[in-house]
């Protein structure tokens, strides 16, 4: 497995590296530029001529820092911000496996990884793009392994922390990590919470204490862009619906759908805790799902998950996603879509609906009997076998 997610890495960088990418590779070497000049923390405050809002979190500006720094030793910035992402990619291959290994046999957690590796989406989403939604996906699942299949509490909160440090988007998850963590017993709870905490103080306490407010518009309320190219917006545009109401799912509504991802994460991971990893792959999906906002890198929030739910939920998602994200980065921008790319994502946004109403019926489906064992412990000949995707979960 280490062999493939190396490949997967390596075609990655070999993009990166003879290719432009597009605007947003541009603007976050302007957004690093400017990290350099007012810092990480008070680049919140400041306004950046000819550059988008800077709505990442603190952990990211910490990250461009550096990033400037290695370019200063005559790397490109625009392979070097394509580096996180493609790393990213090959840890989550990585995890993937081993949380699938657990679940199923071997052969399917192989064609996972690999599927992981090679997915069209990642490879277009991370050595392309370069945006850091591949980073924040990789530490929530990270968190759900390590707490759920490893009994590391203190490790995972560290992961949930750093997964929403570097992107917002994993927030949703959250809670359903807490829910397993208290449902786990007051020790794991406490250790848990206290890795998660120690995180967000160091890397949100700083930017909290200075520029509270400024952090809250451009971070915590950002509702992404204005186009209309998938899910509810998309659908809504098309059937000529008045546009207060596009106006009011881009704006308020936008937090209902947020909340619905939540409450459906926080639901499965009290009835399944040991499906946890499932859990957030389910919560993740349902995030892109429900999306208000459009582009091509937040296809990164399902990819990986469509394995974990299963190994042709994953092929079929990476694929046929794969094509259209292909597709729009061959266009004349990735935020103007083809009709082509448009039908494929119609079609895209009905195919995740698919693989979310089974990858929670499979959950379900699942006895809260015990945690996974690891395949290298010995299993009781009285304990029943399951052939589902997802282990048995903690009591």
């Amino acid at each position: 497995m280490f062999v493939a997610a190396a490949i997967g890495l390596l075609v990655r960088m070999l993009i990166a590296a003879n290719t432009s990418g597009p605007a947003d590779v541009r603007f976050f070497q302007g957004f690093a530029k400017a990290v350099t000049v007012y810092g990480p923390v008070r680049i919140y405050e400041h306004p950046l001529p000819g550059l988008p809002v800077y709505n990442h979190p603190p952990l990211a500006g910490w990250m461009l820092l550096g990033l400037n720094e290695i370019a200063e030793l005559g790397i490109p910035f625009g392979t070097l911000i394509r580096s996180p992402a493609s790393i990213a990619d090959f840890f989550c291959t990585l995890i993937v496996f081993e949380i699938v290994r657990r679940r199923r046999s071997l052969r399917t957690a192989v064609g996972c990884g690999i599927g992981v590796a090679l997915s069209p989406v990642l490879i277009a989403t991370s050595g392309y793009h370069g945006n850091t939604d591949a980073v924040a996906i990789a530490f929530a699942l990270a968190a759900a392994y390590l707490l759920t299949d490893r009994r590391s509490p203190l490790s995972a909160g560290v992961a949930a922390a750093l997964s929403i440090s570097v992107k917002f988007i994993p927030v949703v998850v959250i809670p359903a990590l807490f829910v397993v963590a208290l449902r786990a017993g007051r020790p794991m709870f406490v250790r848990f919470t206290a890795g998660f905490t120690a995180l967000v103080a160091l890397v949100w306490g700083p930017v909290l204490v200075t520029v509270p407010k400024n952090l809250n518009e451009n971070v915590l309320e950002y509702t992404g862009g204005a186009y209309r190219l998938w899910g509810l917006v998309r659908f809504a545009d098309v059937l000529g619906l008045p546009e207060p109401f596009i106006a009011f799912l881009r704006g308020e509504g936008h937090f209902l759908f947020v909340l619905i991802c939540v409450l459906v994460g926080v639901w499965l991971a009290w009835v399944r805790p040991g499906q946890l990893p499932g859990v957030v792959a389910v919560t993740m999906g349902l995030l892109l799902l429900l999306s208000t906002a459009s582009g091509l890198q937040y296809l990164t929030w399902a990819a990986a998950a469509m394995f974990v739910i299963g190994f042709w939920e994953g092929v079929a998602y990476s694929c046929l996603l794969g094509w259209t994200a292909v597709l729009g980065y061959q266009g004349r921008s990735p935020v103007r879509w083809s009709e082509t790319a448009l039908q494929l994502g119609t079609a895209g946004w009905f195919l995740l609906a698919i693989c979310l109403v089974r990858g929670i019926r499979r959950i379900l489906a699942d006895p809260p009997d015990g945690p996974p064992p690891s395949p290298a412990e010995p299993t009781s000949v009285t304990a029943p076998r399951t052939s589902h995707p997802f282990g048995s979960a903690v009591n």
